[in-house]
């Protein structure tokens, strides 16, 4: 007795990066908010017609810095003034002018590991497996074809009804992605 297995998303495909967008635009239209494209290449407009309007990682680069900034002014002025205070030539304790090279470095410092794993995170990656894989046909995703995948989460999905909505956008074929 054989089981179905469980179906991730329906996925279709289409020759050109034009059709896709009008296919994502049309998909949009309908009322799918949890759908995404695959191309072998950046296609403009696509981002903004798939609905990603903006991203949080420039806040997480921002925070990341301003951590990195405060955590090295204060590691010099802990050091200076509270952990070991010396006087040398009647110099202030919090000598502030000569923190600023190590705030600076420790700064871009800690903006740019937190942007390299920020983006990561928020990429969801890495991923080793996505249930796309499956599907023998999407091996062209990275030499000439586009793909549209509404995913089974999206309120309004239907298999049979999502089916029939992708082929009246004309794809190439429209295949089921199991999990």
């Amino acid at each position: 007795m054989a089981v179905e297995p469980k179906l991730h998303a329906v996925m279709a495909e289409f020759a050109t990066p034009q059709e896709l967008i009008d296919a994502v635009a049309a998909a949009r239209a309908h009322g799918y908010r949890q759908i995404d494209a695959f191309t072998p290449f950046p296609i403009e407009g696509l981002a903004e017609t798939l609905g990603f309007t903006g991203t949080r990682l420039p806040l997480i680069i921002f925070l990341g810095g301003l951590f990195g900034g405060v955590g090295g002014f204060w590691m010099q002025y802990w050091c200076a003034a509270i952990n070991y205070p010396v006087n040398i030539g009647g110099r202030p304790l919090n000598s502030w002018p000569s923190f600023i090279p190590v705030t600076f470095e420790l700064t871009i410092l800690s903006a740019a590991l937190v942007a390299v794993l920020g983006m990561l995170a928020l990429n969801r990656l890495p991923m080793p497996y996505h249930p796309v894989f499956n599907v023998p046909s999407f091996a062209l995703a990275s030499r000439d074809r586009f793909f549209l995948l509404i995913e089974t989460g999206d309120p309004l999905f239907d298999a049979e009804s999502t089916r029939t909505f992708l082929n009246e956008l004309h794809p190439r074929q429209v295949v089921d992605v199991p999990e």
